[in-house]
């Protein structure tokens, strides 16, 4: 079973690139993902944290996704599978390729975790905590439609 899992932030912005086809163009999106150490929060010297830079390659609908939403820095979790190739370069040298082609993309962290706090929802700012009843649940900004909540 060719399955992986992965979770990490984009080096960079995605490349996006649409194929020549004469049937249809297809987007296709390479970005490097900076995945983190499992267990190795410091590395030898105690001066920072080990992560592995992994190539990964979107198609189609999760390339037009990368494209719109993601940016250098976001944290996303990656499942896919991984494949490996190799080509012949210049030089005439053989170069084994390793990449993660990607199914499924979502983000890791909320928005508000991404801008620093500041995250709104259909245009609303989100209530304060404080904003909270007696009974600990928030209260519906003034404007928000029932139908655009994520529970109905």
């Amino acid at each position: 079973m060719n399955r992986v899992i992965l979770m990490g932030r984009l080096t960079r912005d995605p490349d996006i690139r649409y194929s020549q086809s004469a049937e249809d163009s297809m987007a296709i999106a390479r970005f490097t993902l900076a995945v983190d150490r499992r267990g190795s929060r410091n590395n030898q010297n105690g001066d920072q944290q080990s992560a592995d830079f992994i190539s990964c390659v979107a198609f189609r609908r999760q390339a037009e996704f990368a494209e719109k939403y993601l940016h250098q820095g976001t944290k996303i979790v990656l499942q896919g599978s991984i494949r490996t190739g190799s080509y012949t370069n210049k030089d005439g040298q053989r170069v084994y390729t390793t990449e993660v082609i990607a199914d499924d993309l979502e983000f890791a962290e909320s928005k508000a975790a991404a801008a620093s706090g500041e995250a709104s929802y259909a245009g609303h700012s989100r209530p304060e905590p404080s904003a909270a009843a007696g009974d600990g649940f928030m209260n519906i900004p003034d404007g928000v439609e029932d139908e655009g909540l994520p529970f109905n």
